[in-house]
């Protein structure tokens, strides 16, 4: 999906402001943003981790098809889930987007990668791939369930996902 063309999150939470089934959810506003691309949306992809991105390198190293990678790093802010190779990999292969429950490194590489890149924050300290996290469960960032398959927009106001693609 082409990032101009999606609503923007703040007309998406007006047209949803009164929806109590849980099918349209608001992350809360802790993400910074790191990549060049500052909107985009697409479909959920998952991957949930903690402090090892084995499974984050295998996701962004496929094909991305437009898709959204969603990552349950847990919160942590001692390592690196992303960083600057992985960032432009995730660009070359198509992903519209990486959001990250945990943080990033490489900052000056992320912001020239043409992928959108939202995480909690920036720490220097890389992972240890130890081969362990689990792909394609439904993982929850700061309390909101995201599910394979839901539908992630992003924009500068917030990020928003549903179960069904918005537009």
């Amino acid at each position: 999906m082409n990032p101009i063309t999606f609503p923007a999150t703040c007309d998406l939470c007006d047209a949803h402001k009164n929806d109590a089934s849980g099918r349209f959810r608001v992350l809360p506003p802790v993400f910074r943003d790191f990549g060049a691309v500052r909107r985009f949306a697409g479909a959920v992809v998952t991957v949930k981790c903690h402090e090892d991105n084995t499974w984050v390198k295998a996701a962004v190293d496929s094909p991305g098809e437009g898709r959204v990678l969603v990552v349950d790093g847990g919160g942590s802010l001692r390592r690196a889930l992303l960083g600057g190779n992985l960032g432009a990999a995730a660009a070359r292969n198509g992903w519209a987007g990486v959001v990250i429950d945990g943080c990033v490194r490489d900052v000056t590489e992320l912001a020239a990668c043409q992928v959108g890149i939202r995480a909690l924050a920036a720490i220097p300290l890389p992972t240890e791939r130890r081969n362990e996290g689990q792909r394609e469960v439904a993982v929850q960032l700061q309390g909101v369930w995201v599910r394979p398959g839901d539908w992630l927009c992003a924009d500068e106001d917030g990020i928003v996902v549903a179960d069904r693609p918005l537009g």
